[in-house]
């Protein structure tokens, strides 16, 4: 997965259990795309010091996924309800009862992790 993706996904999930400053400095370099140094400016920091603190705000992001998978897990759930659509899809047109097992294989999987 692109860096940058991931680490919008680790901050869906998990920041806001950063800091409002953190939250405010991670937002701006991953979602405003702001370089190190505008941020640093408008922080009234070092460029090193907004570094550091995306850096660490990654690492705490990543450690709680480590923990919890739950961006795994979504992705994983996402990539599962893909394969339902699919498979209904294609229900529509072949009318297979094949299919339908497949689909009730998936959907058990999924309610059984929820």
């Amino acid at each position: 997965m692109e860096r940058k993706v991931a680490q919008a996904y680790l901050y869906d999930f998990y920041g806001e259990l950063l800091n409002a400053h953190q939250r405010r400095i991670y937002e701006d370099f991953i979602f405003h795309d702001l370089s190190l140094t505008e941020i640093a400016q408008d922080e009234g920091i070092s460029r090193q010091g907004v570094h550091d603190m995306v850096k660490r705000c990654t690492k705490t992001l990543e450690g709680y996924e480590e923990k919890l998978h739950l961006v795994s897990k979504f992705l994983d759930t996402k990539r599962r309800v893909a394969q339902i659509h699919q498979l209904a899809g294609q229900f529509r047109t072949s009318h297979e009862e094949s299919l339908l097992d497949q689909i009730e294989r998936i959907t058990n999987t999924i309610l059984e992790e929820l």
